[in-house]
């Protein structure tokens, strides 16, 4: 069976990471800074098939976005994993999402690079609104490993 890693971000209210922890025993929680959060993904081992990561954008309200790029110092990553077959199980779930090729330009961006790196391209980056906006009916159709693995396969 592959095994997948589910990642957020640190912080008491910091959707992303209350969803990486709901989702799966086997998460890791990153620092809110550039030089923690590298230094978190060095810390991961070689062990998972496939990365998740969950980040937060201010700006989605009820929906989601996925992310099939990373992109800083003129480098750019992708994703291998299928972002289509995230996206339909996610519609299905009764989540709207999206599909990105423009990478955001901070923390998400960064730690999404790295992983990319790391994992050659077996990861991808998921973008979820705010606490303010993930009330706990929203987190729980988010809340479902098999939509994530789907792309893994």
């Amino acid at each position: 069976m592959k095994k997948t890693l589910y990642v957020g971000f640190k912080g008491k209210n910091n959707s992303s990471g209350m969803l990486a922890e709901r989702i799966s025993p086997d998460h890791l929680l990153l620092t809110n800074s550039f030089a923690g959060l590298k230094r978190d993904i060095d810390s991961v081992s070689g062990e998972y098939d496939h990365i998740v990561m969950f980040g937060v954008d201010k700006n989605l309200i009820s929906s989601v976005r996925i992310e099939r790029t990373a992109f800083s110092n003129g480098e750019r990553k992708t994703s291998r994993l299928d972002p289509e077959m995230i996206a339909d199980a996610l519609n299905t779930a009764g989540i709207q999402t999206l599909i990105s090729d423009k990478p955001t330009a901070y923390l998400c961006n960064e730690a999404y690079l790295h992983l990319l790196e790391k994992y050659s391209g077996r990861a991808i980056l998921i973008h979820i609104p705010t606490i303010k906006y993930a009330d706990d009916a929203f987190m729980e159709k988010l809340n479902d490993e098999k939509i994530y693995c789907q792309a893994c396969m």
